[in-house]
């Protein structure tokens, strides 16, 4: 990739030298001619005074005197002569022939056509009248290219040394490009290199690898997404080892029980009585809802599982989660208050899934609580949504496990006594609900003190939204 930005970064300064200075030197040409074009008709309105002058001092049209102006004009140029009767003095001439043969450039027999080398060029005429004391000693007829060919020595010279000039500035940039694009390139490909590295040793199972922020640019915001994935990803690897130590755990306790049960049974150390017999069916129970629980979630999470929409009653159905869990609420002498509103709260929803969303809650709530403690429940509503609170008194949520809750198998209790335990993958079960019915969940929480979760469902759920 270094060299890849290298040549393609030569190319464009290449490619932007070689216009420039193609322009550049299309402009100059075209400036310097139209400068000598200026001075050739500058000269050329001074030509009379000169021919006047020549006339004056001979007394006479002298033809050796005619023919050393010949060279002072502007090359290319070609001056008819003639007196005032018509009658033809002298033809002047500054061609690219006289230059070659070194000789004045006074041709008494050459016309307006002659010098096959501008046959191709365009021409400008002007007329002056050559006027003495006497009055008008003739007239003079000059031709002259109308674009000013750069053929003066001198002005070949001038040219030439722009355009080394030019080549030599060119040089120059085109040198101070390539030591630019050869750091350029350097510099980007060097932090892509290390980035490809880091990833193919995280691709190697090294996930403590990061790369080394040196830049807030582009590169240095890639880096940055770089590690915070980097990060994810080793807590999702802590998570998935979890989740197998999890799993693990919670599949042996119960079948450890169910097995010292039978083995038991057959040492005819316990008898296979309906009280033997009920504990287990307990844990047989717990690992049925252990399977449900991941079936539910599995399918949630993939978005393949299908709500069935109807008309719930939340304050009959809380009433009927409320009753079912009563016996354990006893059972540890907790204070329920259970207010609920006079007035009807529905909402559109699936009721299996709403009453297994709110189940868990005041489960974990009643789990979480200590003995003789207490459990709130509030339910209120807007025109829009309906809102429902479920406070308890006990260990709380540190604020470092608050974001984490509803991982699954995460479990801010990790003593995981049976009066604690449970397959903790409630909350993120709740959480796939609650997302599946469009709503919000949210949790405030007093380490030590009391936890309330609080749940946010619109009344009217748009139906081709929800998975």
């Amino acid at each position: 990739m270094r060299q890849k930005l290298f040549l393609s970064t030569l190319i464009v300064a290449l490619i932007t030298l070689t216009f420039s200075m193609l322009a550049v030197n299309l402009v100059f040409q075209q400036q310097f001619s139209d400068y000598l074009t200026k001075t050739n008709e500058a000269t050329f309105e001074q030509l009379p005074s000169r021919l006047s002058s020549l006339y004056q001092s001979k007394g006479t049209w002298d033809q050796t005197a005619l023919a050393e102006i010949s060279p002072t004009l502007p090359l290319g140029t070609v001056v008819t002569l003639t007196d005032s009767n018509g009658k033809l003095i002298a033809t002047l001439s500054h061609t690219m022939e006289d230059m070659m043969h070194g000789q004045g450039g006074m041709n008494m027999s050459m016309d307006m056509g002659t010098s096959s080398s501008y046959s191709s060029t365009s021409w400008k005429t002007k007329s002056f009248t050559v006027s003495g004391p006497l009055g008008i000693l003739g007239t003079a007829l000059v031709r002259y290219p109308a674009i000013a060919p750069i053929l003066n020595p001198q002005d070949v010279l001038f040219q030439s040394s722009v355009f080394r000039s030019l080549i030599l500035a060119g040089g120059l940039a085109l040198l101070f490009g390539i030591i630019l694009s050869y750091f350029t390139s350097r510099r980007l490909a060097a932090p892509l290199k290390r980035l490809t590295q880091a990833a193919e040793r995280i691709g190697q199972g090294h996930l403590d690898e990061r790369v080394v922020i040196q830049t807030n640019d582009e590169v240095g915001q890639l880096a940055a997404a770089f590690n915070a994935m980097v990060d994810n990803l080793n807590r999702q690897e802590i998570l998935r080892k979890q989740f197998t130590a999890d799993i693990a755990h919670e599949l042996r306790t119960p079948l450890t029980s169910i097995k010292s049960y039978i083995e038991a049974f057959q040492d005819n150390v316990l008898p296979a009585d309906p009280e033997n017999l009920a504990a287990i069916h307990e844990e047989i129970d717990r690992l049925v809802d252990l399977s449900s629980d991941l079936k539910d979630l599995n399918v949630a999470e993939m978005g393949a599982l299908t709500l069935i929409w109807e008309a719930v009653n939340l304050k009959h159905l809380l009433d009927k989660v409320l009753h079912s869990l009563y016996p354990l609420i006893q059972e540890k002498q907790l204070t329920l208050v259970w207010d609920p509103p006079p007035e009807f709260v529905t909402m559109s929803g699936d009721g299996r899934l709403l009453t297994r969303l709110f189940y868990n809650l005041v489960h974990n709530a009643y789990r979480y609580s200590n003995i003789s403690g207490q459990i709130t429940l509030t339910l209120s509503q807007t025109p829009d949504f309906v809102e429902i609170r479920i406070k308890n008194t006990g260990i709380g949520i540190s604020k470092e496990d608050i974001s984490l809750i509803f991982e699954r198998f995460y479990r801010a209790d990790k003593s995981r006594t049976r009066e604690t335990g449970g397959t903790g993958i409630g909350l993120a079960l709740v959480q796939q609900i609650t997302t599946l019915h469009q709503g919000t969940i949210t949790v405030q929480s007093t380490a030590g003190q009391e936890t309330e979760f609080i749940v946010r469902l619109p009344k009217v759920t748009t139906v081709g939204e929800g998975r």
